[in-house]
């Protein structure tokens, strides 16, 4: 890249093997990773079995654009990386967005972080235990895609680091409120450099469902920088997503748009639509009692009050549906989750998936019947 830590480089197309290749010859990467024996990390989003296509994980053609980029130049200490959210296998994961052919037609091993030893480290003040697998490589790429969230409102480069944690780890980020761990976490863990797949992320939700094509894909050299031009695209202020600023605070980075160098390779065909809908999901959000609940149970839960919506079953819902580890101990009237096992209607689940969520809404509007799930 011919800038500095504050150039985000912007590229797009249908061609994402392609344009991820040009992206990273203009970013002149090999160049800045230097010594061709450095041990390098990818770190793609796999957060559940997935397709691509559905908005929530890494397409396969922007990881064959790097691994055949870095290979190209040389460089053949490739590790790929990941765990997927609670309740999710990784192997499944990986099954289902094909990296394994990827690792077949490229010989990169893929490490599942959810079976990898946990190290202790101190993050900036804050203990977090990172997966070893992070901590041994020499340069660390993160290749997240531009989502929505429907707690912290995005997610991209430093949330999806977030994947290099055990499983018990990541429930305490969301028992601490997701935002100042995360910020810690970037100091933990190395971003050397970001490569962004905005080709059709769902701008709702972290599970996908809902992709919003925008056929985009950019590069960055700061995670936090990167996530305020995130904030930016989905007009979004920075203020209204705290881990950027904490992070910022901690010296992982810089989210002053006004300094960065923002270079399109050419010029967008498409402006993407999606205000709107972004406007009714978090009208959605508001029908659940959140407190420390983790992503995927949540993740589940907006969708399946998301499908009930738009079936016209959510006219009149009597009660506000409590979710998370807040809950745990205490009663209730209506709760998804184990978390809410003592309220009086309760989904068991660990999480629960969304079709449970939605059958078990569904009959909690008809209660002359026991609601789906329901212990006798």
């Amino acid at each position: 890249m011919s800038g500095g830590k504050n150039e985000i480089l912007v590229i797009y197309g249908k061609e994402y093997q392609r344009m991820t290749y040009h992206l990273l010859e203009e970013a002149d990467l090999a160049s800045r990773i230097g010594d061709r024996k450095k041990r390098i990390g990818i770190k793609p989003n796999l957060v559940s079995p997935v397709p691509a296509s559905e908005g929530a994980t890494t397409h396969t053609e922007v990881m064959e654009g790097l691994l055949s980029y870095l290979q190209d130049h040389g460089f053949e200490d490739l590790t790929m990386m990941e765990g997927s959210w609670v309740g999710a296998r990784t192997g499944q994961a990986v099954s289902v967005c094909g990296y394994d052919r990827l690792i077949q037609k490229y010989g990169v091993p893929f490490i599942d972080a959810q079976k990898e030893r946990s190290v202790a480290v101190d993050c900036a003040g804050m203990k977090i235990r990172i997966c070893a697998c992070a901590l041994d490589m020499d340069f660390m790429i993160n290749v997240p895609v531009m989502k929505g969230h429907c707690q912290t409102r995005i997610t991209c480069a430093l949330k999806n680091m977030k994947g290099l944690l055990p499983n018990a780890e990541k429930r305490r980020f969301h028992a601490e409120g997701l935002h100042r761990p995360i910020a810690h976490l970037a100091k933990g863990i190395r971003q050397d450099f970001i490569l962004v797949d905005s080709i059709c992320g769902d701008l709702n939700f972290e599970d996908g469902g809902n992709p919003t094509v925008m056929n985009r894909i950019f590069a960055a050299w700061d995670p936090v920088l990167c996530d305020a031009y995130v904030c930016s695209l989905l007009q979004y202020q920075t203020e209204e997503v705290p881990y950027i600023g904490y992070a910022q605070a901690l010296g992982a980075g810089s989210a002053d748009l006004t300094q960065a160098v923002i270079r399109e390779l050419n010029a967008p065909a498409v402006r993407a639509e999606f205000l709107q809908d972004r406007k009714r999901v978090m009208k959605l959000a508001e029908m659940a009692e959140e407190v420390d609940s983790c992503s995927a149970c949540y993740g589940y839960l907006i969708p399946a009050l998301d499908r009930l919506d738009k079936e016209g079953l959510l006219q009149d819902f009597p009660e506000k549906i409590c979710i998370g580890q807040g809950f745990q101990g205490k009663e209730g009237v209506l709760g998804v989750g184990n978390c809410t096992k003592r309220f009086t209607y309760s989904l068991k689940g660990c999480p629960p998936t969304e079709e449970e969520i939605y059958e078990f809404l569904k009959a909690y509007q008809n209660r002359e019947e026991k609601p789906f799930g329901m212990d006798d």
